[in-house]
């Protein structure tokens, strides 16, 4: 069987793969990572200013080439995400086979090792998604996708991502075959500075566990 991540919903996917979906705030993965405390420099804050004003504008008027294109590309380029320990891919395809389902698609972001591909993905930032949600199931396709990522990895280490629906921002923890989701963190508020703690915190797990990995 082949089934790519956007034929999934996310009650097959649980189903399928045994997963449990973990309710409590305190889930230590996802309430850890949430806590993160980054400051910003002062120009860093003049420039999320001017995106967030913007996003509080356009965010239930713009595709998702839009919302690409005018916010999530320059306030990325803000939090820099940049490493010498891990590259940044963008529209790239990731595939494993999971408990004998051969899974495939195209992920929006991802952070992992590789020079010409990704490998051993670590983050995804999944579905780029304007606020008028079409007919697809955000949090299926990237849960999909974080379950080709702990194939890949072959270690039993939390896989984190996030999905963006406009100014909503929901961050996602996969630990084993269970997972949590954050509430919404909303980009036209003063969430989006937390928002920036939160990926930038992401940088720094990835850099601790390679080289963590390079002293074993």
């Amino acid at each position: 069987m082949v089934k790519t991540f956007e034929k999934w919903r996310i009650d097959e996917v649980i189903d399928t793969f045994g997963l449990k979906r973990i309710y409590d705030v305190n889930f230590a993965p996802l309430a850890e990572w949430l806590k993160a405390n980054y400051p910003v420099s002062e120009l860093e804050k003049s420039q999320i200013e001017a995106l967030k004003s913007e996003l509080q504008i356009n965010a239930e008027y713009w595709n998702e080439d839009e919302l690409k294109f005018f916010f999530l590309s320059p306030f990325l380029t803000v939090v820099n995400l940049r490493s010498p320990y891990y590259k940044i891919f963008t529209q790239r395809p990731i595939s494993a086979e999971v408990k004998g389902i051969k899974m495939n698609g195209i992920v929006d972001l991802v952070l992992a090792k590789g020079e010409a591909a990704p490998k051993k993905p670590f983050f995804f930032i999944h579905e780029y998604k304007q606020e008028q949600k079409g007919n697809n199931d955000p949090i299926a396709q990237l849960i999909t996708a974080m379950l080709v990522a702990q194939v890949q990895n072959e270690n039993d280490m939390p896989v984190y991502g996030c999905y963006v629906m406009g100014r909503f921002w929901f961050f996602v923890v996969l630990y084993g075959n269970e997972y949590a989701v954050s509430d919404a963190y909303t980009a036209t508020q003063d969430d989006i500075f937390q928002i920036v703690s939160i990926l930038r915190a992401v940088k720094v797990k990835i850099e601790e566990r390679i080289k963590a990995e390079k002293e074993q």
